[in-house]
């Protein structure tokens, strides 16, 4: 199977669902909290350095961001949850945006939800989790920042995430773990995207 990536584009940036590209086309979209290497992992999966914009300053991304690729699936790009440094007003409007959408898009296929894998499990990701299961939302988990870790330590915080959800959870869904300085975990990710491509 190709897992290149041979074009990305980027297509609009939206706040209102109304204003979407034309729901046509497989799309994934990638959320996770303020600094957890959002942008970083975007511009690894594509092969492009400046796809998405990358900042030290938590909060950069603040409009649904639409990116094409291959001319046969979206890559959508949201704003991150937590603790960015805005107002409570322009948060309870992104709350509103992020679940107008997740809740709505038609043609969404797999949410993945990024993971700083040197934390334990954190409350705003398990509330946020929670709250896709019972939407009934299909999501994955994609741990970042893996070269930060020894492979052994990677694997055992992978581990304790897991042992913590199954007291909570029935099942696990899909998890990858990535690095976007090594480009480590690129193809299983992509391969994924192909698979849900193929049924879509």
């Amino acid at each position: 199977m190709d897992n290149l990536i041979k074009s990305a584009k980027f297509i609009k940036s939206e706040t209102k669902i109304s204003g979407l590209p034309k729901a046509d086309k497989p799309e994934y979209a990638f959320i996770g909290r303020s600094n957890v290497g959002k942008s970083s992992l975007i511009n690894m999966l594509t092969g492009q350095k400046k796809l998405a914009k990358i900042s030290s300053k938590p909060g950069k991304t603040q409009l649904i961001n639409h990116f094409l690729i291959n001319d046969t699936w979206y890559l959508v790009d949201l704003p991150g949850y937590g603790w960015a440094k805005v107002s409570k007003t322009k948060k309870i409007d992104w709350n509103i945006m992020i679940n107008d959408y997740i809740s709505n898009r038609g043609n969404l296929l797999c949410l993945f939800v990024l993971i700083d894998i040197r934390l334990d499990v954190q409350d705003i990701d398990l509330e946020f989790m929670n709250d896709l299961i019972l939407k009934g939302v299909p999501f994955a988990r994609i741990f970042t920042k893996a070269d930060k870790l020894s492979k052994n330590k990677a694997q055992s915080m992978v581990a304790r995430h897991n042992k913590y959800l199954k007291k909570h959870w029935e099942e696990l869904p899909p998890t990858f773990i990535t690095s976007s300085e090594t480009g480590y975990g690129r193809e299983e990710v992509i391969n994924y995207i192909e698979e849900l491509n193929s049924l879509y």
